[in-house]
């Protein structure tokens, strides 16, 4: 194993050590004082690495994860784990799957061993699948894996967020797979076979696809080694994570109107980001988030609901998603259907006098705070600072950024969020969808 990669992680009393191994698994040791211990490993692989034949595979996979080992038959490992306390469970998102246990600090090595057994000799029995159907035959009544996952989907996409996201996320790309819907659809998940999801577990789960992050007050040299030795991936190889072309912003502002049974109209504009390891991008995008719309006191709410003399809209805010080929700005809003052209007309407005209008410093040091505050919270529990590790290793795929966090985001000036917003939330660039009631 090679010499660590020590990083001098903020507000941690030791630094975070990285191994990595001959065959490309990455452990990460991170020290925190306490009772409780987190435990999870994050898999390079989701919704990316999917194509229209196998859509929502990686969130298929990620509930058969849990349906036993040659070890330890479906439902023994939750109930061995909660029996100590343990909050077990996993994560299905565009980069990555991760699997975690936050449990009390002395059960963590029986806690690494049952958890590796899980990751490494998953059984993903036919029996838990379930057998393929015809989703037109109303007869079948099968409460398996598949038809579990299939209700998930359908109660999803039947939320409204879920409608007016997935049609603004779709017309932001033209090929890059994060065009698709994480979950994937009925039609797939009805007809892939068992044979489809162990090739895929078999090529993207592969030791250099996972990292292994041990959060919590432990012995480092001991846990190294039970990591090691219960990681055993006997020769195993598969596929390394992959690069996608990104895609260009749209040359002209797109507008998308669906109907459904809804009782108020809902709006989601969006534009494509910088790569989430363009860490003084991704902080100015987060500080201009916090400034237009993140709260109440952000200019969104401010301008379009608390100084509105008829109100318009029920609620408005803004996110800021990042991905490692490319992140994601929204605004979201809900408002009166009689009023879509006047809520139109608000947004727009805001959004091409943000490049005008311009931000205080005032402004700057209060997102700066908000932001720093946020950042600090994220290393308070151990659950929260290995999903902090797990975003920055798979995502941004290098730890040693966050030692810059607070240094950056005290150096940022006005005129970088000015840039900021000309080079990402140009109006012209934006993905306009909205939900509207149907009739």
């Amino acid at each position: 194993m090679k010499n660590p990669v020590i990083v001098k992680y903020p507000y941690l009393t030791q630094d975070v050590e990285i191994y990595e191994r001959e065959n490309g698994h990455k452990i990460v040791l991170a020290h925190k004082e306490g009772e409780l211990a987190n435990v999870s490993t994050w898999v390079k692989t989701g919704s990316i690495n999917e194509d229209d034949t196998n859509n929502g595979i990686s969130h298929f996979l990620e509930h058969l994860m849990f349906k036993g080992t040659h070890k330890h038959p479906a439902g023994e490992f939750d109930k061995i784990l909660e029996a100590k306390g343990a909050i077990v469970n996993a994560a299905t998102w565009k980069d990555y799957t991760f699997y975690y246990v936050t449990l009390p600090k002395a059960h963590l090595f029986e806690c690494i061993e049952l958890h590796a057994n899980m990751m490494l000799d998953p059984v993903l029995p036919e029996e838990e699948i379930g057998a393929q159907f015809d989703l037109n035959d109303a007869a079948v009544s099968d409460k398996r894996e598949r038809h579990v996952v299939i209700e998930e989907i359908r109660m999803r996409k039947d939320q409204p967020w879920t409608k007016v996201y997935n049609a603004c996320n779709l017309n932001m790309y033209n090929k890059h797979p994060y065009k698709r819907d994480v979950i994937g659809t009925p039609e797939i998940i009805s007809k892939v076979t068992r044979r489809q999801i162990v090739d895929y577990y078999e090529t993207f789960y592969s030791p250099q696809n996972m990292t292994t992050i041990i959060a919590g007050d432990f012995d480092k040299e001991a846990v190294l080694k039970k990591v090691e030795a219960e990681f055993d991936f006997h020769g195993r190889t598969g596929k390394p994570a992959v690069s996608f072309e990104t895609d260009e912003p749209p040359a002209q502002t797109i507008y998308v109107e669906n109907t459904a049974n809804v009782n108020t109209s809902y709006l989601m504009t969006g534009w494509l980001g910088p790569k989430a390891c363009d860490l003084k991008a991704e902080i100015c995008l987060d500080l201009i988030n916090i400034i237009f719309g993140r709260s109440t006191s952000s200019r969104l709410y401010q301008n379009l609901i608390e100084k509105q003399a008829e109100p318009v809209f029920n609620m408005i805010s803004s996110e800021n998603y990042p991905f490692r080929d490319g992140g994601n700005f929204f605004i979201q809003a809900n408002f009166k259907p009689e009023k879509k052209e006047i809520a139109l007309n608000l947004i727009k407005k805001e959004i091409s006098d943000l490049p005008d209008v311009k931000i205080s410093a005032e402004e700057l040091e209060k997102a700066k705070k908000k932001a720093l505050s946020g950042f600090a919270c994220s290393a308070e529990t151990v659950s929260e600072i290995g999903e902090t590790i797990g975003h920055y290793m798979t995502v941004c795929e290098n730890l040693k950024l966050i030692e810059n966090y607070t240094e950056e985001v005290n150096e940022i000036t006005v005129n970088d969020l000015e840039e900021t917003i000309r080079k990402y939330l140009n109006i012209s660039n934006a993905v306009f969808s909205i939900l509207n009631p149907e009739g």
